[in-house]
């Protein structure tokens, strides 16, 4: 097993329109993002098979992960990236010793190179959003909220991207009231950048166009998220939200949280813009979970 001090993170309160506001810091996990937890088992899984070279698509965040904790145990790393990722994250990957290789186009583009290379050269492809391995890695932060709070959240409010922490997030919380019986459900709340919300359009009922543009939110950028159909049956439409964030809201929130002390990624921002227009709907206490840390984002993408 593979450890590099995943979990274990702070949960901060503070009082939001006279509400009980919860954050729950995944950005401070030991490459700075909620991937830690799933990349731990995904890569023990991977060194109990003898795997000793991998491949990988990513935007940034989980080819990171996937880099720290594939050279901690001497696997190597070939990592394929969307030519818009950030530049911090390609060095983190680089200083891990990662082979990085930055693909020109849409975030698709990327996963078809990864599948191509792994395919030519006979390597496992190790999606952190395909394969399931991750998840119960992912979904141990809602166990360990829940144990922070001592109670089970009225809410929780996450971004989406692939879905992989939404959905760990959604699976961990039933599989608690399965035990409680007389627990109630939280509300579950998913934010997406208004220019790539795929689920948010299968929610509201309208087609989706694809994704219009970049955003501040690079790691959402998803127009096939792989979870999206598990995430959609488990929501329930009298209770649950999915929203979608304009790039002003989303410039706005990451620019208050940074006030309120959490510099964060934008993507991480989206939950903020999201409490911001429920906040007066939503059950407390509200838990918002950051996924990303702001060292990893480069202020160059402000225009």
């Amino acid at each position: 097993m593979v450890y590099l001090g995943e979990g274990g993170t702070p949960l901060v309160g503070r009082e939001v329109a006279r509400k009980r506001v919860f954050f729950k810091l995944e950005n401070l996990n030991p490459t700075g993002s909620f991937k830690d937890r799933g990349s731990a088992l995904l890569v023990s899984f991977m060194l109990s098979r003898g795997v000793t070279e991998v491949v990988e698509d990513s935007s940034g965040n989980a080819g990171a992960s996937l880099a720290a904790y594939a050279a901690a145990v001497g696997i190597k790393s070939h990592l394929f990236v969307p030519s818009f990722a950030s530049g911090p994250k390609l060095q983190q990957m680089q200083a891990y010793g990662a082979r990085v290789v930055r693909v020109p186009g849409a975030r698709e583009a990327a996963h078809q190179a990864a599948l191509s290379f792994a395919s030519e050269r006979g390597l496992p492809y190790a999606s952190h959003a395909l394969l399931p391995m991750g998840i119960p890695g992912i979904a141990s932060t809602a166990f360990e909220l829940i144990e922070q709070l001592g109670q089970m959240p009225g809410s929780i409010v996450a971004p989406i991207g692939h879905g992989s922490l939404f959905l760990g997030l959604i699976l961990a919380v039933r599989a608690i009231r399965a035990q409680q019986p007389g627990a109630s459900l939280p509300v579950m709340v998913g934010a997406q950048p208004a220019n790539c919300a795929p689920l948010v359009a299968n929610w509201e009922k309208r087609e989706f166009g694809g994704c219009q543009g970049s955003s501040l939110a690079e790691g959402t950028q998803i127009e096939t998220p792989v979870r999206a159909r598990q995430i959609l049956s488990l929501l329930d439409p009298s209770r649950d939200a999915l929203v979608a964030i304009t790039e002003d809201e989303l410039l706005s929130a990451w620019q208050a949280l940074a006030k309120m002390g959490f510099y964060v990624e934008p993507t991480s921002a989206l939950v903020w813009a999201a409490c911001d227009k429920l906040i007066d709907d939503l059950p407390e206490p509200v838990v918002l979970v950051f996924s990303g840390s702001g060292l990893k984002f480069s202020q160059q993408s402000i225009k």
